[in-house]
């Protein structure tokens, strides 16, 4: 922030405390009430902006520094007296110490994310591209900082060697965690140039920082100083990167083994332990004379990244650092910020300047090594766009840039706004020119548990019986295992002899920009997809324990996958799963829990499930649960309760009738089927009922229903087939009752989910309805993913005690879903129940 510096009888005379309103003290006269109201100010605007900048995909660190940017001299900062009150000179050091603490932390998770062994391992490509993506910006902004220093009188105030150094570093630096979640957003992060660019980074990333430790040590605080002292400085560093490395890292590598081998109560020593190397090594670096950030980094490379101890660390450090601490950093370099110091058309040319040579600099560089290494050209212009990301890491260098007096305020402003446009404009360019066809060269088959594809005679259907069954059951956490392990025991159906069942497990894993998500998205991913966990000794979690146990008990295979993922993408990965393993059916739970199963997972989750349910190369069901099986995970011995199909007619319930004959072959399932049939079909006041699309009505809040044109008594043949094909081959293991409705089918529906007989209701979803189905279409819709008998079913209050199972058969003809209006002989029905002539043709 543009202020004068604060003397020693300034600092002296201010106070932690206060001692309240009530005794006369001002509070933001004080240290510690000042700053809880500046971290409040910067943490709230940051999350607002956060939110704002969320559908352009763009980092926090975006957010966060344009928030400081706004409570700054640029912004908010023009009214003195806000500024005077709010952020007085007095109270910056005491604001930045704390945040320069979040920061010692920070860089130490960089260093616990970086694995020098995965650099090592990267091969020639990576290192020329990363040699070529650092050499031609460096020289590039040594040539701007020549240019600086003519144009800007306050530029050239520095000494000459120091500031071509960090203005070559400025422009040549890559944010390698800033770098590392755009990819993992992009679904990138696995992909060979997604590999390509994190090992590039990572030997930037190694570079910027030595040349860094370079200018630090030559831009000392006075002109005067000797260049032998900043030798010394120099060899000061390597010895002590030497000495943690040779002497250190094995001692670590103990500590770790130690914490694994103590379990989750006995690590806790050992954590103890490394957050005080993190400060031991920040301390070191600082009384060398470089910086304590470069200790901390260090000091994260000696830990091993294998075990769990590293992701032990991580847990108890990364929120309070990632979530409070380093944003008042950012904020901090945004309220240095002051916009008005870049006057007249000279010094937004070089503002121009600055940028333009930053992005050609890197992205020229990269993309000729890329092309020379044999990549292609998109590939190689994406890979110079990624690597010109630059974020905190540059905010860092700025940083020590103005505290070692290299840049001056109008300098520092111009690298601080090119910093924030090279890194806002990586994700958009990226998503332009760039996506990869997740499906290349894999044929789509599409499969249905019934259907043509399917077995229809007995024999067949026996034949079927023994084939393998796979299911990929989508969780996110504990609280949906136990229903889910009694769903898939009932489907399964014969325990004896077993039927042959692949059980895959997908835990959907929301993508953050917290470092454990990053190393558990590279962990879970391979060639951009999720794949199979390897088994290396006990299971990590209760999840694990109970899918490991099911597995030798039940005789099912069972195969752990985790999806970690931006949750507007996340449906592409399950859908490349259900393809890659070639599963017939998808089970989701549902995004609200019953009470006491855990928290609602939000509208956002909703949205998840409803893009499954539209993208699915493979039929979906959607499981509400409420204490299926009792809440708790069963043997097949122990399982002992009723289910109930509901059936309508159409390809849903024909799929879900299908899953009831897999269901009535397990012996400890009773299963009942209830076909309701139109009492008021052929009778004179009887209507007609058509479906037209409707353009006025939101899918979000309305039923949506098939646009294909289907032959309406040829579906009632296909219905009427697959319940006598049914009725034949279930025999007496199946109860089959007919019921005839003249009223309310609602009242008729909601009485089976209250009846307190069956602790399993399975309808379909009806996007192909009956005349019946059809005439709830126009009904207020809560939950319009389920249909309007598995929303019923699922909105019921009170009484409604049995767990519904929706089924969506896969079928590509059906696949375009509309909301729709309602049409009885020609007259129209809207959402009111009014009625009004339409002339519309067939759809």
């Amino acid at each position: 922030m543009s202020s004068s510096p604060v003397s020693e009888a300034e600092m002296a005379a201010v106070k932690t405390s206060s001692n309240g309103v009530w005794q006369g003290d001002n509070p933001l006269h004080f240290a510690f009430p000042l700053l809880i109201l500046q971290a409040l100010l910067i943490l709230l605007l940051g999350r607002l902006l956060a939110l704002v900048l969320r559908p352009l995909r763009q980092p926090k660190v975006i957010a966060e520094i344009v928030a400081g940017i706004l409570l700054g001299p640029s912004a908010l900062g023009r009214n003195r007296t806000y500024l005077r009150a709010l952020f007085p000179p007095w109270s910056m050091p005491v604001l930045e110490s704390v945040a320069s603490l979040g920061l010692l932390f920070f860089l130490f998770l960089v260093g616990l994310e970086l694995d020098l062994r995965s650099v090592r391992r990267s091969g020639r490509r990576a290192f020329a591209i990363a040699a070529a993506g650092i050499s031609l910006p460096f020289a590039c902004g040594v040539g701007v900082a020549f240019v600086l220093r003519r144009e800007l009188p306050g530029a050239a105030q520095a000494g000459y060697a120091p500031f071509l150094v960090f203005m070559g570093v400025a422009l040549s630096i890559t944010a390698f965690p800033v770098l590392a979640r755009i990819l993992a957003e992009l679904k990138l992060l696995t992909t060979p140039i997604g590999e390509t660019a994190l090992a590039a980074a990572a030997f930037n990333d190694v570079a910027a920082w030595v040349l860094l430790a370079l200018a630090v040590a030559i831009s000392g605080s006075g002109d005067h100083r000797s260049p032998i002292v900043s030798l010394w400085v120099l060899l000061s560093g390597a010895a002590f990167v030497a000495v943690w490395m040779v002497a250190v890292k094995p001692a670590m590598a103990w500590v770790a083994r130690r914490s694994d081998a103590g379990g989750q109560g006995g690590g806790e020593v050992w954590v103890a332990v490394t957050l005080a190397g993190v400060l031991a090594s920040g301390l070191a670096t600082d009384m060398i004379g470089i910086h304590a950030i470069f200790g901390a980094f260090v000091f994260g490379l000696t830990v091993p990244k294998d075990g769990e101890f590293a992701g032990r660390v991580t847990e108890r450090v990364e929120d309070l650092v990632s979530e409070m601490l380093l944003p008042l950093y950012f904020a901090s370099s945004g309220l240095k910020t002051d916009v008005a110091t870049i006057r007249g058309g000279s010094a937004w040319g070089m503002l121009a300047l600055v940028i333009s040579t930053a992005c050609a600099g890197k992205i020229v560089g990269t993309f000729a090594v890329a092309i020379a290494c044999g990549m292609s050209a998109r590939e190689a212009i994406v890979l110079g766009v990624v690597m010109n990301t630059k974020g905190l890491v540059e905010l860092i260098v700025l940083n020590i840039g103005r505290e070692r007096k290299v840049l001056d305020e109008e300098t520092f402003a111009i690298l601080v706004l090119m910093a924030l446009v090279t890194t806002f404009i990586t994700t958009p360019t990226v998503m332009a020119i760039y996506k990869p066809a997740r499906n290349a060269g894999r044929r789509l088959h599409h499969r249905k548990l019934h259907g043509p594809s399917a077995p229809s005679s007995p024999s067949a259907s026996a034949a079927a019986g023994a084939m393998e069954l796979r299911v990929l059951a989508c969780i996110h956490g504990g609280h949906d295992v136990p229903a889910l392990i009694n769903l898939i025991e009932t489907i399964r159906g014969h325990t004896q002899p077993r039927r042959l069942v692949k059980l895959y497990i997908l835990r959907m894993v929301e993508l953050t920009e917290r470092t454990s998500s990053i190393l558990m998205a590279r962990a879970a991913r391979r060639n951009g997809l999720p794949f199979l966990r390897p088994r290396r000794g006990v299971p990590h979690d209760e999840v694990d324990v109970a899918f490991d146990t099911y597995a030798q008990l039940g005789h099912v295979h069972v195969r752990p996958m985790t999806a970690v993922s931006a949750l507007h993408t996340m449906h592409d990965d399950v859908a490349a799963v259900a393809e890659d393993k070639r599963v017939s059916l998808i089970v989701l739970p549902f995004h609200k829990r019953h009470p006491g199963h855990g928290d609602d997972l939000g509208p956002e989750w909703w949205a998840v499930n409803r893009r499954i349910l539209r993208e699915a190369p493979c039929s979906v069901a959607v499981l509400v649960d409420r204490g299926f099986g009792g809440g708790e995970q069963v043997s097949s011995e122990q399982v002992a309760h009723g289910v109930c199909v509901i059936f309508f007619g159409g390809p849903d319930d024909r799929e879900a009738l299908e899953l009831a004959g897999r269901m009535a072959e397990h012996p400890g399932v009773h299963v009942t089927v209830v076909q309701f049939v139109d009492g008021k079909a052929g009778r004179e006041d009887h209507s007609e009922v058509t479906l037209r699309p409707s353009n006025t009505k939101n899918a979000d809040k309305s039923y949506t229903f098939s646009t294909a044109i289907v032959d309406s008594h040829k579906e009632k043949e296909l219905d009427e087939a697959a319940v006598v094909e049914f009725r034949q081959r279930m025999g007496g293991m199946v109860q089959f009752e007919e019921r005839v409705v003249v009223g309310n089918v609602i009242e008729e529906v909601l009485s089976i989910g209250k009846s307190r007989e069956y602790g399993l209701v399975v309808v379909g979803k009806g996007r192909l309805p009956s005349t019946m189905v059809a005439e709830l279409a126009v009904r207020a819709a809560e939950h319009p993913e389920l249909g309007p008998i598995g929303d019923a079913l699922t909105s019921a209050g009170h009484g409604m005690t049995s767990s519904v199972l929706v089924v969506q058969q896969h079928d590509m003809s059906n696949a375009d879903e509309v909301p729709v209006s309602v049409v009885l002989d020609g007259h129209a029905h809207d959402d009111d129940g009014e009625v009004g002539n339409k002339d519309m043709t067939e759809p």
